[in-house]
């Protein structure tokens, strides 16, 4: 347990102090721990066992390269670089914008819906903010809203793009926890509704207390309407093609990940959007992103198996036992812990730092994997917001660079207040996260 501390200590000052990148971080304290406790075993603790140490380690990158359900990431952050450059956002854009862009605080809360819809074929948080930010900006502009609620609005509503499916946050917690991927991807898809009709309140309540910051858009007649959705069509049987055959088990995720992959290829030569020069910037970002992935998903698992080699989470389970609290305290407490990390540590790297501790700890009390994974993300969703570590808040700064973070900061105050709300909600009621699973698969 002593040296799963100091573990956890020294893994810390490297990340906050000396600014070490998680995966290098993870990578080197899980090795070096490791060897430690293989030194320990045999009573000295300066004779490092690197036979087996470095046998881990190797099992470990091996495994990873050689697992076939990890192609499911590469081609979902492919299908998204396809679907961002094919000029689906701004689609999307105006199909919300016509059925809301009329009421009062109506472009933010079409900037909303776009961007849950966004989410549903991207499944990346930052790039949703990125490509909004130039779809939506603009437009908000013009008719006078705040830079508060309107750079609000889309660092929010990008912050979907890790719990609707497909996500890539999701297909990580599924390989670090064995957990089904197809049912996390149904697991949430209502959890993610009700952040999209969450966000809506908060833009209701922010112009109900400041009218000025939201005014009204033009209105749209019905054929119009119409008009606009017809715009959609490509995305919405994209949607359909991927996640209605996982839904259905006529393909498991890594198939419908190609397949997506494939029917966003076709879209994009479709619509003339690519060239030779364009295919070869998104193919060469893929891999940079998924390199990026696989690294940290790499030193995360030889951590995993360094703080596991301790015995750290069945002592922890042992403590948590003796307290004689009520399970559900220990998630509260578990919830705390992940409030608190989210204002140091970006998303992946918060969840690839704990899982491997508290997985075993909320398995071994009862509660269901799949539920734990949506409420884990739905908390990680809170901290892409939050100060002083919100990635999306700082895409955003980064994007428009006449608008200071400590204003997108102010902006998303009630929006994190509703993730909040939605968070206790779906803790509350499990059935929110696992009633498709259920209906679906079980």
């Amino acid at each position: 347990m002593e040296v799963a501390l100091w573990g956890f200590v020294v893994l810390l000052v490297l990340i906050i102090v000396i600014r070490v990148p998680i995966a290098f971080a993870m990578g080197a304290v899980g090795f070096f721990g490791f060897a430690i406790l293989q030194g320990l075993e045999f009573g000295n603790l300066f004779s490092f066992r690197w036979t087996g140490t470095l046998t881990m380690a190797a099992v470990r990158l091996i495994e990873t390269a050689q697992d076939y359900n990890l192609s499911v990431i590469p081609l979902f952050i492919l299908m998204g670089n396809l679907i961002t450059r094919s000029g689906m956002s701004q689609e999307l854009y105006n199909a919300s914008y016509a059925f809301f862009g009329h009421r009062k605080g109506g472009l933010s809360m079409a900037t909303v819906v776009a961007c849950g819809g966004f989410s549903a074929i991207c499944g990346s948080s930052l790039a949703t903010s990125a490509t909004m930010a130039k779809v939506a900006m603009p437009p908000m502009r013009k008719f006078g809203y705040s830079d508060e609620l309107a750079t609000a609005s889309i660092a929010a509503g990008g912050t979907l793009g890790i719990l609707i499916p497909p996500s890539v946050i999701l297909v990580v917690y599924g390989l670090l926890t064995e957990t089904s991927i197809r049912e996390l991807f149904a697991a949430g898809f209502i959890p993610g509704l009700i952040g999209i009709l969450f966000y809506l309140l908060a833009v209701r309540y922010v112009v109900w207390r400041n009218p000025a910051a939201g005014p009204r858009g033009e209105q749209m007649n019905w054929s119009q309407r119409l008009q606009a959705l017809k715009g959609v069509w490509s995305i919405l049987l994209l949607f359909t093609l991927v996640m209605g055959g996982i839904y259905a088990g006529i393909f498991t995720p890594t198939e419908a990940a190609g397949i997506g992959t494939g029917g966003a290829f076709v879209i994009a030569l479709w619509r003339r959007s690519l060239s030779w020069s364009l295919l070869f910037s998104l193919l060469t970002d893929t891999g940079r992103t998924t390199a990026m992935l696989f690294a940290v998903l790499i030193g995360a698992l030889i951590f995993s198996t360094f703080i596991s080699r301790t015995g750290m989470p069945e002592m922890l389970l042992d403590y948590v036992s003796g307290l004689n609290v009520a399970p559900m305290v220990i998630i509260f407490a578990i919830l705390g812990i992940y409030i608190l990390l989210g204002m140091v540590f970006e998303s992946l790297s918060m969840l690839l730092l704990t899982v491997p501790v508290f997985f075993p700890l909320v398995h071994s009390l009862g509660f269901d994997m799949v539920w734990f994974g949506i409420v884990v993300v739905v908390v990680t969703e809170i901290s892409l917001i939050t100060p002083p570590v919100g990635m999306n808040v700082f895409v955003l700064s980064a994007v428009m660079k006449d608008i200071k973070a400590s204003t997108i900061f102010k902006g998303v105050t009630p929006f994190w207040a509703m993730d909040i709300l939605r968070l206790l909600l779906i803790t509350l009621v499990a059935q929110l996260s696992l009633f498709l699973p259920s209906l679906l698969y079980r």
